[in-house]
């Protein structure tokens, strides 16, 4: 692992930090965080000053669009636009991390050529239909079924925890197309549009009040077969691209945010007179520590992933599997500075810490992580 920058990776942070100076203070306030259609608007518009920029797409391949960034220079590109306080993803966060880098890597010249500009330029928004009810962590065990009529696939069942799907365009959907088949075969990966007849959304509440989620329900939708990603029935193969990325630098920016607001903590501490205690000084430095091999870990799967052609490899399920637990520790710490002021919904780390009690679900569980880094990485035997 190689932790220095060349000059040239450092000129491209400069040249990114001053163009981030400039821009920055150009943008409209945030629009209110229940206002989802304002957000659309928002995420687009930032989308849209990147790719004017050069900025989108960064370290997509330049034939699917992109500009053939290192991941190094994508990662100097996350962890300098955290540290200015620039837009998040946000509705942009399926169609950036996850469906475009898939299409990328899996999909046809036509598939790349229809569905990755309008990604890169803020024109649509994706959302990612893979949870089902009844198959959480076994994402295998998806039941929603499609067969063949004609030209079409036709779509019947559900998804749940579907991201941004009230204002996505289109939807990375993981089908069933061979019932007959194992589980981990028979699977397709489809891009489905959102207005398609038969398609029903149905917003989720979370505990912190935010509706970024939503069960989808599928009756009979028409999805073009040419919108397949993939083979038929080798939706599982392409899914592990997805979730590679998924879980690859998907939370870089979350790292260093994480360590802001741990320095923020400290401070908070010094002036509500918490800092005085011992063991809250200890574990914040425990917490220090933490973050700092968490980003170290970042750095060494960057390395690993220039010498793979850019896909991340299994380390990120390691960095998945601390990462958030040491959010959720980040967040307990908080509700420790900030006293009986954790209750208080106005607060922004009292939000925080409700939404990093989902971390070790999303994206993959803690448990499947787990398994991940045992058979790939240990080399132990698969559990019964």
């Amino acid at each position: 692992m190689d932790l220095a920058y060349t000059p040239e990776e450092e000129e491209f942070r400069a040249r990114l930090r001053e163009w981030l100076g400039k821009v920055l203070p150009t943008l409209p306030p945030k629009p209110s965080p229940d206002d989802w259609p304002a957000r659309r608007a928002y995420d687009l518009g930032w989308q849209r000053m990147l790719y004017d920029a050069g900025y989108a797409g960064l370290h997509w391949p330049v034939d699917a669009g992109g500009r053939g960034a290192t991941p190094t220079q994508h990662l100097i590109f996350l962890e300098e636009t955290e540290k200015a306080g620039a837009p998040y993803v946000g509705a942009n966060f399926v169609g950036l991390l996850h469906a475009g880098p898939t299409i990328a890597a899996e999909g046809t010249d036509e598939q790349r050529a229809r569905w990755l500009p309008p990604v890169l330029r803020g024109e649509e928004v994706w959302c990612q239909g893979f949870s089902e009810p009844d198959a959480g962590s076994d994402l295998a065990a998806l039941r929603t079924r499609a067969w063949r009529d004609g030209d079409d696939y036709v779509v019947s069942g559900s998804k749940i925890w579907t991201s941004h799907a009230e204002v996505a365009d289109w939807c990375e959907l993981l089908v069933r197309t061979d019932p007959q088949a194992p589980k981990h075969r028979g699977i397709s990966w489809l891009t489905m549009p959102m207005d398609a007849p038969g398609v029903t959304v149905r917003p989720l509440r979370t505990l912190a009040g935010s509706t970024e989620f939503a069960e989808v329900f599928l009756d009979e939708v028409r999805v073009p077969v040419a919108n397949r990603v993939g083979p038929e029935n080798d939706g599982w193969r392409v899914t592990m691209v997805t979730l590679s990325f998924e879980r690859g630098t998907a939370f870089v920016g979350e790292v260093v945010a994480s360590r802001r607001v741990l320095g923020e903590l400290a401070r908070e501490a010094r002036k509500n007179g918490r800092w005085d205690d011992p063991a809250l000084r200890r574990r914040l430095g425990r917490l220090n520590a933490e973050f700092r091999a968490l980003w170290r870990l970042t750095q060494w799967n960057v390395s690993e992933s220039e010498r793979t052609g850019g896909v991340p490899g299994v380390g990120g399920s390691v960095f998945k599997l601390r990462y958030s637990h040491a959010r959720q520790e980040l967040y307990d710490a908080a509700a420790e500075v900030l006293g009986p002021e954790s209750l208080d919904l106005s607060r922004e780390w009292t939000l925080d810490r409700l939404s990093s009690l989902s971390y070790t679900i999303a994206a993959g569980t803690s448990q499947i992580q787990r398994n991940i880094v045992a058979e790939r990485i240990l080399d132990l035997p698969k559990g019964r």
